[in-house]
């Protein structure tokens, strides 16, 4: 078998001369300018000075998103619409926001310069970036699969032919060519490989390597022959990288930097992955808190729009009615009268005005917050209550559960037992490097690559196969040994295990300011919710008070004994005092959703809950398979084949002690005066009906 073939002596003279005339038209193109162009009359280039500076568009086609190519013109205060009003629960906002949201948005970032959305895309959160940091196989960060792949085994191949003609200027060193005779010379190379790494840091290569060469150079045993081998080797760390512990931290120290921490070992790679979860989860509460408290914002701003309303009403009736008096001279002083009813009518209207723009605004921003359209002829409005009852909570199971609960937490802990990890594989790299190395090796040797019969004709033992010699197994090596190697010093070593004992204890002083911030962030969850409530009920009894007032106020004006303008300020009042009850209210309820995030139960007690996605349907068949070994395997007892766990299944103990079951704990609902009978819609109230006022009773 052979590669090349003679060609005719005109042939390859002419070959020669057309690669050579080549080269020399390249060179001198190459270096040639171009040729100046003339044209006739003067040239324009305003056609270059706009194609030089516009601005260019890329060349990207995708579908716009029809939730925001067919919304419809909002409301405004000027043209309200007669929109449709359509009641919401906050159950159903929360199946909106976690449905339609495939980029988590956020509350604070609306219509800002520093919305990532909008002026950073590649730092926004979406759902996607759990699995993005899954596959992730770049040089940083790697994921599990990327880290995996460095125990795949890898397959190297090389397949090359050459031919090379010299002139000869020596006579005894041509290989008996006379002087000017040109030596040939055919070669071809062959190489494979298989390449397995193991878990204890080892590695298994086979290799199968051939060479060709064929010349015209004479006392040679075969004009052409074949020289190859098959070769297997095993390397073996015994000290520095050596171990599954190292190995599943950073990676095989074969395919690694001598000395350095890569990180890229399986167990800190499923640890990122663990890290953008907690990540994702965050950002999820976030958002859910979000749409909590713009609910009930739009819940208060209804409210608003409803006292404002009401206030509207009664001072535009109460114009009209100083107005006719003033005209029948029925009143003394009804000019007076008018003009502060006229000036009265116009201040309520601001406000209502007022009322309407933030209720639109908050709606807006509720229907951002649930991925709906920004306007389609319908307007959400709550359709829940607050919660009107006390909340008494037990300060220890609360600070028990924030201090194992938190997702910031678990996210910390996570990057203490990746920094542990690290530095124990920092202290593996304080030993020297002492590598045990073996390799066995068949050697071939033939005048063909693969012929049937092995008779050269030349030789006693028939070197005319090369496979043939090969698998006869008479011609091979072996090797033996160890690698050592240490850097005098170990400074780099040293400096690695001090970075990471440093970073270790950073990263538990972060932890424990964590919990004291927990701690403090819980207590003033408490003080909210106590504070707001205790306002909610006060304003309540400030309401029943107002309308007592106003009743008396009216009277007293009929029949002439006040001025207007006590009158007046007595229905600004009740406004201002409906407005104050339910603000409190809904600062109450959003005390109390913060309260749940604070504990880092707002997702569960939400009925929201995360989980990872299910593997490819191979991966279980593995794991069957696997799980069945392991039960008919023999037990090693004298062999710890099982690593330390580095993850719990669920959350800890509690780590600070409970309260008395005395003091209780969740919900109680005494008999409180804060429960308003719930309201109807009457015909033509507008936006949201006016509420009814509870009965109360007065206080002692």
């Amino acid at each position: 078998m052979h590669f090349g073939r003679k060609q005719p002596d005109g042939f390859r003279r002419w070959a020669h001369s057309a690669v050579i005339a080549a080269c020399l038209a390249g060179q001198l193109l190459g270096c040639r300018s171009p040729k100046t162009l003339t044209y006739l009359g003067d040239a324009d280039l305003q056609y270059y000075k706009q194609s030089a500076t516009e601005i260019d568009f890329p060349h990207v086609h995708t579908e716009t998103d029809p939730v925001a190519a067919f919304s419809e013109r909002p409301p405004t205060v000027r043209e309200p619409t007669q929109a449709e009003i359509l009641p919401i629960s906050l159950q159903d906002c929360l199946q909106l926001a976690i449905n339609n949201n495939r980029i988590i948005r956020s509350r604070g970032s609306f219509k800002s310069f520093a919305n990532p959305l909008m002026a950073n895309p590649d730092r926004v959160v979406s759902t996607y970036d759990p699995a993005i940091q899954e596959t992730n196989a770049g040089p940083f960060m790697k994921g599990p699969e990327a880290a995996l792949a460095a125990f795949d085994t890898q397959f190297r191949t090389t397949m090359k032919w050459g031919r090379d003609e010299t002139i000869q200027n020596n006579f005894f060193l041509g290989g008996g060519l006379g002087f000017g005779q040109t030596l040939t010379s055919e070669n071809a190379q062959f190489q494979a490989s298989l390449q397995k790494v193991f878990a204890n840091g080892g590695a298994f290569e086979v290799s199968h390597n051939w060479n060709y060469l064929g010349t015209n150079q004479q006392f040679q045993l075969f004009p052409s022959v074949y020289r190859g081998y098959v070769r297997a080797d095993y390397r073996q760390p015994l000290l520095a990288g050596a171990g599954v512990e190292y190995t599943r931290t950073n990676g095989p120290i074969i395919k690694t930097l001598p000395g350095l921490i890569t990180n890229e070992g399986v167990v800190i790679s499923r640890i990122n992955t663990d890290v953008a979860l907690a990540d994702f989860e965050l950002n999820v509460t976030s958002m859910v808190r979000d749409v909590e408290d713009l609910y009930w914002e739009l819940y208060l701003a209804y409210r608003t729009f409803d006292a404002q309303q009401a206030a509207r009403d009664a001072a535009l009736n109460f114009w009209r009615n100083t107005k006719r008096r003033m005209d029948v001279g029925a009143r003394k002083g009804a000019v007076v009268d008018e003009v502060q009813a006229r000036d009265n009518y116009y201040n309520v209207r601001a406000g209502l005005e007022s009322a309407l723009g933030t209720l639109y605004a908050q709606e807006g921003q509720l229907r951002r917050m649930l991925g709906l359209p920004a306007s389609d002829g319908r307007i959400l409005r709550p359709s829940d209550e607050p919660l009107k009852a006390e909340y008494v909570a037990d300060w220890r199971m609360a600070l028990s559960e924030s201090l194992v609960r938190r997702i910031e937490l678990r996210r910390q802990k996570w990057q203490i037992k990746s920094l542990e990890l690290q530095l124990a594989a920092a202290e593996n790299l304080i030993k020297p490097r002492l590598d045990f190395v073996s390799g066995y090796q068949v050697n071939g040797f033939g005048n063909d690559l693969l012929q049937y019969d092995s008779d050269d004709g030349i030789t006693d033992q028939g070197l005319n196969s090369a496979y043939s010699t090969l698998t006869r197994g008479d011609q091979t090596s072996w090797d033996l040994g160890f690698e050592f190697s240490l850097p005098i010093g170990l400074r780099q070593a040293l400096a690695n295990k001090r970075n990471m004992e440093l970073k270790l204890s950073k990263a538990r002083a972060v932890l424990s300011a964590q919990e004291q911030e927990i701690s403090h962030e819980l207590a003033n969850s408490f003080q909210l919710i106590d504070w707001w409530y205790q306002v909610a009920e006060t304003n309540f009894h400030r309401r029943v008070a107002s309308e007592k007032e106003l009743e008396v106020f009216k009277q007293e004006y009929i029949e002439g004994r006040i001025p207007v303008d006590l009158l007046l300020r007595s229905r600004a009042e009740l406004a201002a005092a409906e407005t104050a009850y339910f603000s409190a209210l809904v600062k109450y309820n959003q005390a109390l959703t913060d309260l749940r995030v604070r504990k880092g139960t707002l997702l569960e007690d939400n009925n929201i809950h995360l989980a990872e996605g299910g593997w490819e349907a191979g991966a279980y068949d593995e794991a069957l398979r696997r799980a069945w070994a392991r039960s008919f395997a023999f037990p090693a007892k004298k062999l710890d084949t099982e690593p330390p766990e580095f993850e719990d299944f669920g959350p800890p103990a509690f780590g600070v002690p409970l309260g008395d079951d005395e003091m209780g704990g969740g919900m109680t609902m005494p008999p409180a005066p804060m429960n308003p009978q719930p309201y109807e819609d009457p015909a033509g109230a507008g936006l949201a009906p006016v509420p009814e006022t509870p009965p109360v009773q007065e206080p002692q």
